[in-house]
């Protein structure tokens, strides 16, 4: 059971993230893209980038990730040179300022590398080291941790998915190791909403024990998904998803997950709270 496991933080990870394994972590999200899901164009703006950079740090945000490039269902992939032009100056304006470290949300090692020399300090990437397997040298290197995503380029409905993603990060494992990323700089992300069916993403957060018993951090986002659309509020914009977002990783939190990846971080730092005074009481 979860309840009376002990959750240690790896030391690499911990340098950045003290309150590692003994709360549960609010990841803020900031999309500095035009076609986001939820928020594109938003925050496109260097000014109202930082302006929001800054509010969610406010708000209890204990990473801040950036990202230059939308990964929703049917997203056009865009240029490194592109992509890189909306973050970097985000990251170099708010880096000095800000109390809790940055993770670049990318899959490309080019722009990784440069995020990291502005000043992020963590790279999470939604192909989990395999798409520019170069991405991990770029981490190992700086001697960033890394979140690595499980993703399918196809959705399969007749295949354990829960295999399928252990097969996935022992892949993912084996690129980080070879880099020379140590275990205690990884955190497992499954993936909800990326590659899977409905019942998958449902299935996966089921399941979340699992991916848990690998010894890693695990992060989990469900954040205003679509998936949740089809749960509770049928067809209606993803920013009126926060009920579902919050019962999706209080779930989550319960059954493992150490962080969480959301947009509305407020709400969600309140509701951590709650489950961590009941699954973690050891720690209030």
């Amino acid at each position: 059971m979860y309840g009376t496991r002990t959750v240690t933080p790896s030391p690499g990870l911990s340098n950045l993230l003290p309150g590692l394994g003994g709360r549960t972590l609010v990841m803020g999200i900031l999309n500095v893209t035009p076609d986001s899901f939820s928020d594109g164009g938003l925050f496109a703006g260097e000014a109202k980038a930082i302006a929001q950079a800054d509010r969610l740090v406010a708000e209890g945000a204990a990473i801040l990730d950036i990202g230059g490039e939308s990964t929703r269902p049917g997203h056009v992939p865009v240029a490194a040179e592109v992509e890189q032009a909306r973050v970097l100056p985000v990251i170099r304006a708010v880096a000095p300022r800000l109390s809790v470290p940055i993770s670049i949300d990318t899959y490309k090692a080019s722009t990784a590398r440069l995020a990291l020399e502005a000043g992020a300090r963590i790279v999470n990437d939604v192909w989990g080291l395999q798409r520019e397997p170069d991405i991990a040298a770029v981490a190992a290197g700086h001697g960033a941790p890394v979140i690595v995503m499980h993703n399918r380029d196809t959705i399969e409905a007749n295949i354990d998915i829960v295999a399928d993603m252990l097969a996935f990060f022992e892949r993912s494992l084996g690129i980080a190791h070879r880099a020379g990323i140590a275990d205690s700089n990884i955190v497992l992300d499954p993936g909800v909403g990326f590659g899977k069916t409905w019942a998958q993403h449902l299935e996966v957060l089921r399941r979340l024990p699992e991916i848990r018993a690998l010894g890693f951090p695990v992060l989990v986002g469900v954040s205003r998904k679509s998936l949740l659309g089809r749960l509770h509020d049928r067809g209606t914009k993803p920013a009126d998803r926060l009920t579902g977002s919050l019962a999706a990783h209080a779930v989550a939190a319960t059954l493992g997950a150490d962080i969480v990846r959301v947009h509305d971080v407020a709400a969600h730092v309140d509701a951590m709270r709650v489950v961590d005074a009941v699954m973690r009481p050891e720690v209030h």
